[in-house]
């Protein structure tokens, strides 16, 4: 671990690895094509299907616990050889993870979010692929996560720290 210092830690900072680089529209079709592969594969380990999130929070399967905590894995591993070897992006640009200090709305926060997952079937992350794969009604959850947002980012300076 470094040495923080005061400066460096920031509460509520963005992630910082925005890209200076101007691209033109096109250099982008990679990501799309990775986020269309990426949804193909959340549907054949059904991580989408609403009824393997019903069993996840029944406690009935083992499924989704596997699925998520070998995400978790793989995030902390990864995030650990990023910051031990200083990777940088493919355009050689730093990749700065910022620290985050703990707070007790990051509790609330996750209750809130696990129980919209928990009453709708559905996580922001694979939203899109459920309503690409026809299911239209969770096009209902995409909206009320967004007015969500919206009202978040509205109260946001309100509440308390």
């Amino acid at each position: 671990m470094t040495d923080l210092k005061e400066t460096d830690i920031h509460q509520d900072t963005a992630c910082t690895n925005e890209s200076s680089l101007n691209r033109p529209w096109y250099y982008y079709i990679r990501y799309l094509m990775t986020g269309i592969i990426f949804g193909i594969v959340f549907v054949k380990a059904e991580v989408i299907s609403w009824f393997r999130i019903q069993e996840m929070f029944r406690l009935q399967s083992f499924h989704m616990y596997g699925i998520i905590g070998s995400a978790v894995f793989v995030g902390m591993i990864s995030v650990w050889i990023i910051k031990k070897f200083r990777i940088k992006t493919l355009d050689g640009e730093s990749i700065n993870i910022p620290f985050k200090k703990f707070s007790k709305g990051q509790i609330y926060g996750g209750l809130i979010f696990g129980f919209g997952w928990a009453m709708t079937g559905a996580c922001p992350g694979p939203l899109f692929a459920q309503i690409g794969t026809g299911a239209l009604a969770v096009s209902m959850t995409l909206l009320s996560a967004i007015a969500g947002t919206w009202v978040y980012g509205y109260v946001r300076d309100k509440l308390p720290h």
